[in-house]
């Protein structure tokens, strides 16, 4: 094992602090990525993290002046394509880890969210990539090569972590244009993902949920949007003990009152209309098909205002305004994304063709990101100071009313359903007050001053 100081994986010092802090290393040995010779998992790892705050991506790295410090090619790129390494586990253990902390800063009637939600991992010029598969895209309304980014988020309303993915490939092997490698160990961690790579999206969504609960990451309620709020899934994710809220469109589902099937317009027209919120049109409490009590809330669509949403919840103690209140929160995830793509270069540094790349590489972007919130967190929080401020400071505030609703409607108008172009003015914002909140040094390694489009 090389001991020397290793000069190319130095981090920023606040970085090397919240490494340690965080016990990064510990987390890697955990979920078995150890090396018995060479340069240690730990280093490689660092230097990897580091890429995106020193050059834009590994080959920049090897033409730069501290190219005769780095590690080989080959060095890395075995580090990233070994199937054997648990990348999961170790994304759970440091969320774990990391949830415990936060959790120790707020209140025990704080609300703590699971967010699910996918968002394309785009390889549209590649051609041998494992298990790449043609994937449509919602946003645009057409097909790419590449994958689904199945996420799992933990929020608590001010930070977000993402705790657990998919990368998905078709599962109709019609749009599957390469196979899994036969050469993988079928005892391997690499070789189980692959297999899960090609399971429809509600199974893998009960199962990153059942991952994070087994892994001690707790929530109160489970969001997601309109794909994925359905019967069978709510079923499911409410047989873990959880709530689910989720937005709901008009489909064949049917809701029952009284035994009585009815539609969503039919709800809308019975319900109990609200006369406090003017954007809050009303809510009732109907039964699913298999039995279960919901409550649904209908809010006005302000880009056509002749136009109503609506919310679910299993929950059905929450208020109206609860409802839509915790419903916003999801737009953390929306915000992860744009910063994920746009300033930590998910699916860009790397550039091969093995499906365990992939995985390992997100994995260190969404540790890169978790890094950065944690760090937010200690410079926004007063209570992560020291213990003298355990009992005398609020909670960082929670998101209020008309908040949740503009970030609910921007989040309403990037579905594939809706006939509306994206508020990039609103989500540029969230991004940019992300970037904002972030501390200075860091803003200047990224060398960002505005959000990107």
């Amino acid at each position: 094992m090389i001991t020397k100081k290793d000069t190319f994986a130095q981090l920023p010092k606040e970085l090397e602090r919240r490494f340690s802090e965080l016990n990064i290393g510990k987390h890697l040995r955990k979920a078995r990525i150890t090396k018995g010779f060479g340069y240690s998992c730990l280093s490689i790892f660092r230097l990897i993290f580091l890429l995106v705050f020193q050059y834009k991506n590994w080959f920049q790295a090897l033409q730069s002046k501290k190219a005769v410090d780095l590690p080989k090619k080959d060095t890395i790129y075995r580090f990233l394509n070994s199937s054997t390494y648990a990348w999961r586990t170790f994304l759970l253990s440091l969320c774990q880890d990391l949830t415990g902390r936060i959790k120790k800063l707020t209140s025990n009637n704080r609300v703590k969210v699971f967010i699910v939600d996918d968002s394309l991992f785009s390889r549209n010029r590649s051609k041998s990539v494992e298990l790449l598969s043609r994937v449509f895209d919602h946003t645009e309304k057409r097909f790419y090569k590449g994958f689904q980014l199945l996420t799992l988020g933990w929020s608590d309303g001010y930070s977000f972590l993402p705790v657990d993915f998919a990368l998905l490939s078709s599962a109709k092997k019609e749009n599957q244009l390469n196979g899994v490698d036969e050469s993988i160990d079928k005892r391997t961690s690499g070789y189980k993902r692959r297999l899960e790579a090609q399971q429809d999206k509600p199974s893998v969504v009960s199962a990153l949920l059942d991952h994070a609960l087994n892994a001690g990451i707790t929530a109160d309620y489970v969001l997601m949007d309109t794909w994925f709020t359905h019967e069978p899934l709510i079923e499911k994710i409410t047989d873990k003990g959880l709530f689910v809220i989720g937005m709901v469109k008009q489909l064949k589902q049917r809701y029952f009152i009284d035994g009585e099937a009815h539609t969503l317009d039919e709800l809308f027209k019975k319900a109990k209309r609200t006369m406090e919120k003017k954007d809050l049109l009303g809510s009732i409490h109907v039964h699913l098909a298999k039995g279960r009590q919901v409550k649904i809330v209908f809010v006005r669509n302000r880009n056509k205002k002749s136009e109503w949403l609506a919310i679910l919840s299993t929950d059905t103690t929450l208020s109206d305004e609860e409802i839509v209140r915790i419903y916003g929160m999801r737009w953390d995830i929306e915000t992860f994304f744009k910063c994920t793509k746009s300033l930590l270069n998910l699916a860009k540094e790397f550039q091969g063709r093995s499906y365990d790349l992939l995985i390992s590489h997100t994995t260190i972007v969404f540790t890169r990101f978790i890094l950065l919130e944690w760090e937010r967190r200690q410079n926004n929080d007063p209570k992560t100071i020291g213990n003298l401020f355990f009992l005398l400071c609020e909670d960082v505030k929670d998101m209020n009313l008309e908040s949740a609703l503009n970030q609910l409607l921007a989040i309403f108008q990037t579905l594939a359903e809706a006939n509306v172009c994206l508020n990039m003015e609103l989500f540029k914002s969230k991004v940019q007050e992300w970037i904002a909140s972030l501390p200075n040094y860091i803003k200047r390694s990224l060398t960002i001053s505005v959000c990107e489009s």
